[in-house]
């Protein structure tokens, strides 16, 4: 079974980086429409990304996955059609309007954001033209079986990364505060601020504290188990994370998927490069969320940033003078430069950088608020953060290689493992090709040359033949042209015949017209399209949507619902409590509502 480890591209260099270190395919932004403003791309470096990606038969799916205005329709729809044109394979969509367009043959995934939680959304948005869904992060190995029970689409799931509190596409807490809808692009995260816990009665149970900050996602001991559930494409999370991030993560996830024995989806071998370590890159502490169907701790605990790797204990602070403060700490060893997270005896968090290590003494810009006895911890290490940038991997296309060989021409045949051939002949440059006087020398070093990497294309002498056994003595720069000739062709069939991964399987069908009967018509929460005027025709009919209207005057109204309970989380589930309770941060104040019959909680 073919599988497709999926990575995030900030941008064209990221995206580079993620397919030299394994990635099947790529998600990148174009101009617009891409749910993260500050990522954004070019179509000519998409173009260019694409190029590159195709080169290893991995793909490039383009996000337009903003909730549309009427007015953007058509700007939405020439970005598509400027995808498509820059080699993109596939649109990933969370406005179902994009249906009524006028596209070009490309595939449309539903976006995680239309929140695919049930067999009959999975039946429904299948029935609409999309090739892949792409599931809600809250599901159970017993849901996504039953979603693919329903369907035969391709399944993507997301197996790392950071989480949403909120079911995804259905959060309203930014736009609620400031104006700034997570929709739009544009989330200003208030998940991850610390906020008060109060009761009924006034009374504080927590203070300042990231209350609706989660861990972040981890499903890598589960792939074997996902597979099995129906799951073809594995997402990464990250399109707002750095380059070091994004090699690390999609290097690991590559291993593992490879060590399990699964035919990856695109072409090449990683080869060199640095070793990959989970534990030396962001992260705010994971968790499996629901997989197992299994309720466990989930938030983030302390701290909504990156904690990071436990180091050790401050023992004795060190003031000589104004110009530098020191500190000795017992625990593991800590390089120049690396960047510490030091949580002290009372709880307070300071961050700050190590500016001179020298054996278990560290020098940094102040101790204030640092005493003795307070927990350091590592979210920077500069040494494997170097091994990243100055080490990379070099991803490299195998190709065999026939030899033929006769006193007037050699001729090389190429077949690469995406099954592109070239060929090449070697001429004398005067009467004929002397024969070797040591064949077996003769033939080692022709192997032993042509098996050198040249560009990202690894030859394998596969077959060597000959009249009479005849092997020519050839200089070592002669078989090195020749090399060089064979592979500079076969890069250029490769580019040729790599316009695009992969085949088109069906135009997206054009649903002006389609009626949905009421009784067919399935709950996707959509309720936040603003193209509303299109979704009458595909048998959806959404309340206007909270960023047209704003709060309810004089009503609560529902910002956020999520599987993730404050209530259970605090061990006081099932037990009687004082209602409602509030989260407060800066005179703003949220009511929360238990949904226990479904096992969720509201915040108002």
């Amino acid at each position: 079974m073919q599988l497709e480890l999926l990575a995030p591209a900030k941008n064209k260099d990221i995206g580079i980086a993620a397919i030299d270190c394994g990635a099947d395919a790529l998600y990148i932004a174009g101009p617009a429409f891409g749910a993260r403003e500050s990522a954004s791309n070019t179509f000519q470096d998409i173009e260019a990304l694409a190029r590159y990606a195709h080169r290893y038969g991995s793909r490039v799916y383009m996000v337009v996955n903003t909730i549309l205005y009427d007015s953007e329709l058509e700007e939405a729809r020439k970005s598509i059609i400027r995808g498509y044109e820059a080699g993109c394979d596939a649109i990933i969509v969370q406005d179902l309007g994009v249906l009524k367009m006028e596209l070009p043959p490309i595939d449309l995934y539903a976006s995680t954001q239309t929140n695919i939680r049930t067999p009959e959304q999975a039946r429904f948005l299948e029935s609409l033209g999309f090739k892949r869904l792409i599931l809600a992060r809250e599901l159970s190995l017993e849901q996504i079986k039953a979603i693919r029970a329903a369907t035969t689409c391709e399944l993507e799931s997301f197996v790392h990364g950071a989480l949403c509190v909120s079911y995804s596409g259905q959060c309203y807490l930014s736009c609620h505060l400031t104006g700034r809808s997570a929709n739009r692009g544009s989330c200003i995260q208030a998940c991850r601020s610390n906020y008060d816990l109060v009761d009924a009665t006034g009374k504080v149970l927590l203070k300042e504290k990231p209350i609706l900050s989660l861990k972040d996602f981890s499903l890598e001991q589960y792939i074997p188990q996902l597979v099995e559930a129906g799951i073809s494409s594995f997402k990464i999370e990250g399109r707002l994370k750095n380059e070091s991030y994004v090699r690390n993560v999609t290097r690991h996830y590559r291993n593992i998927i490879d060590k399990l024995g699964y035919t990856k989806s695109s072409f090449g071998t990683i080869e060199g490069g640095f070793t990959p370590n989970i534990d030396q890159t962001f992260s705010r502490g994971y968790t499996t969320y629901f997989l197992t169907g299994e309720r466990g701790q989930w938030n983030s605990g302390e701290s909504a940033k990156a904690i990071g790797e436990e180091i050790g204990t401050i023992t004795r602070i060190l003031t000589p003078g104004k110009l530098e403060s020191r500190f000795i700490f017992e625990g593991k060893p800590l390089n120049n430069g690396d960047g510490l997270f030091i949580i002290t005896p009372r709880g307070e968090k300071i961050g700050i950088r190590a500016d001179k290590v020298e054996g278990q003494t560290v020098s940094v810009k102040h101790t204030k608020g640092i005493v003795p006895g307070s927990r350091i911890y590592r979210n920077f290490n500069q040494r494997f953060e170097k091994e990243i940038e100055s080490n990379p991997p070099k991803r490299v296309l195998q190709a065999k290689v026939e030899i033929t060989a006769a006193p007037d021409r050699i001729t090389a045949c190429a077949l690469c493992e995406n099954g592109i051939t070239a060929k090449y002949t070697l001429l004398p440059g005067e009467g004929l090709f002397e024969a070797a006087n040591n064949t077996e020398k003769g033939l080692q070093n022709i192997r032993f040359q042509m098996e050198k990497l040249t560009g990202f294309i690894r030859f394998h002498l596969d077959k060597y033949s000959a009249d009479g056994g005849f092997v020519p003595f050839l200089p070592l720069s002669s078989i090195n042209a020749l090399r060089r000739e064979l592979s500079s062709l076969l890069e250029v069939a490769i580019e040729k015949g790599n316009t695009r991964a992969g085949e088109y399987r069906c135009e997206v069908p054009k649903m002006g017209g389609v009626i949905i009967p009421p009784e067919q018509t399935v709950k996707l929460n959509c309720s936040n399209a603003l193209s509303r005027g299109l979704y009458g025709t595909i048998g959806i009919n959404p309340e206007s949507a909270f960023e047209l209207t704003g709060d309810h005057s004089g009503e609560y109204t529902e910002l956020m619902r999520t599987k993730y309970c404050i209530r259970y989380e605090m061990g006081l589930c099932g037990k009687k409590i004082a209602e409602p309770w509030y989260l407060v941060n800066n005179g703003k104040k949220l009511r929360l509502k238990f949904d226990c019959r479904n096992c969720e909680m509201v915040v108002l």
